[in-house]
């Protein structure tokens, strides 16, 4: 079994930064994409950014320019860096991957349990 555990979440105020991360622990062979999703009230879960394994990256346009998305492949840790946050990015934020157990199987997907970003005065 895999765990993704995340953290890093809080309460910022308007044209602050978090970051977050997102640590895989388990048995597994390799880790495909990992990324960030998140999901406001009353909203649907929507991807924010994801980065394969060879560092290819792509991002929600509505946090291009602000977030970066980073990975150390050693760590099997996925990072989200959040600048100039707005309101509007407040969601609960989800880390995802694309897990490899056994060498030439398919990948499983696996979820966080969801870390809480508010952003507010």
């Amino acid at each position: 079994q895999v765990q993704l555990v995340e953290s890093g979440g809080g309460l910022v105020q308007p044209g602050g930064s978090l970051r977050l991360s997102c640590a895989a622990s388990g048995r597994f062979f390799s880790i495909n994409a990992m990324g960030w999703y998140r999901q406001a009230p009353g909203k649907q879960r929507e991807l924010v950014a994801r980065i394969s394994s060879g560092g290819s990256t792509n991002y929600a346009d509505s946090v291009k320019g602000r977030f970066t998305v980073s990975r150390d492949n050693a760590k099997n840790t996925v990072y989200l860096q959040m600048n100039s946050l707005k309101p509007e990015d407040t969601a609960v934020y989800f880390c995802n991957a694309g897990v490899v157990h056994t060498y030439g199987t398919y990948e499983y997907e696996y979820w966080g349990q969801g870390t809480q970003v508010t952003v507010a005065s």
